[in-house]
């Protein structure tokens, strides 16, 4: 399974491609799509300029409601999309990035200083971030995202601090791929302090602490945090989750309030994986317990693997 592909349908409106020569009469109304805009391999400094002068002449953008980028690390719109801002009033859900492997390695893609975009468009309710190189986030505060997710195979732990500790008041929804150290990762649960004691983050109800080598540790600390009550769905999927983390979940805060417990991608035993079913599914919460895997047995025995803790467990998205 990929956890990297290209998106369908985005902030509930289908993904239209921003043709290259298509009349502009043929092109669908500008609210009732999420706009991608792609040049394809290897394009020339001009035909990205080309592209994009196209997009912004003969698309309304007053009227878009969505834009996904898949231009790569080379063509990075936030500036353009700055200066568009004055237009761009009615813009409410932005996608960075969406490149697929074949594209674009995700530990490859480099992104840059999110401060400035949020700042330019105070409007913005849903945020979508592929690839951690170079990401930051200085943001104090936003009052209107309501939705951010970052996919990352290894999210710089100064990013994923300032993001725990922003104050996003609007925010409902909030998904970290942590990632892999050998890609940028390394975030500690220290560093997630706040946003686990449920800091600046009023409205929230679905966590998402994914995609992390420490994912047992992020589960003890999951367990106590205060945070949890207020949620309706939690995710710790695609890291390294064993039976030493799903024991603490166990043993921790009741977590039958919530709808739905995503723990997929996980290195747990059976009979682990048929007690937390015991124990969640019949109050009412969907867990979902898919993509179950054995530790590498190979790379266990390496003495480098055993150096770094890692017993033969990997996340779901590193490079």
């Amino acid at each position: 399974m990929s956890y990297v592909q290209h998106q369908q349908n985005f902030y509930g409106l289908p993904v239209v491609t921003v043709p290259q020569y298509t009349p502009a009469t043929l092109l669908p109304e500008a609210g009732s799509v999420a706009w991608r805009l792609a040049t394809g391999p290897y394009p020339t400094d001009e035909d990205y300029h080309d592209y994009w002068k196209r997009f912004t002449s003969t698309v309304e953008l007053e009227k878009v409601r969505a834009l996904v980028f898949g231009f790569g690390a080379h063509y990075m719109p936030h500036q353009e999309l700055i200066d568009l801002s004055s237009r761009l009033t009615g813009l409410e859900a932005l996608f960075l990035n969406d490149l697929e492997d074949d594209e674009e390695m995700i530990s490859s893609i480099e992104e840059g200083d999110l401060a400035p975009l949020l700042e330019a468009f105070p409007n913005l309710r849903e945020l979508v971030v592929r690839g951690g190189g170079g990401l930051e986030f200085p943001v104090s505060g936003h009052a209107g995202l309501r939705s951010l997710r970052i996919e990352s195979g290894g999210l710089p732990p100064a990013t994923a601090a300032d993001i725990a500790a922003a104050d996003l008041p609007s925010l409902e929804r909030l998904e970290l791929w942590l990632g892999d150290d050998w890609y940028g990762g390394g975030t500690t649960v220290e560093q997630l302090a706040p946003l686990l004691a449920g800091e600046g983050k009023p409205a929230l109800r679905h966590l998402g602490v994914q995609n992390s080598p420490i994912q047992d540790e992020l589960a003890a600390a999951v367990a106590s945090a205060p945070v949890v009550p207020r949620l309706t769905s939690l995710s710790l999927s695609m890291g390294t989750l064993s039976d030493e983390g799903a024991e603490a979940l166990l043993h921790g805060q009741p977590l039958v309030h919530l709808d739905e417990l995503d723990l997929s991608h996980h290195y747990l035993s059976h009979a682990m994986m048929l007690r937390i079913w015991t124990a969640l599914e019949p109050a009412g919460v969907r867990v979902n317990l898919l993509g179950r895997r054995e530790p590498d047995q190979e790379e266990d025995d390496e003495e480098w693997d055993d150096e770094d803790g890692r017993n033969g467990r990997y996340v779901a998205v590193s490079e």
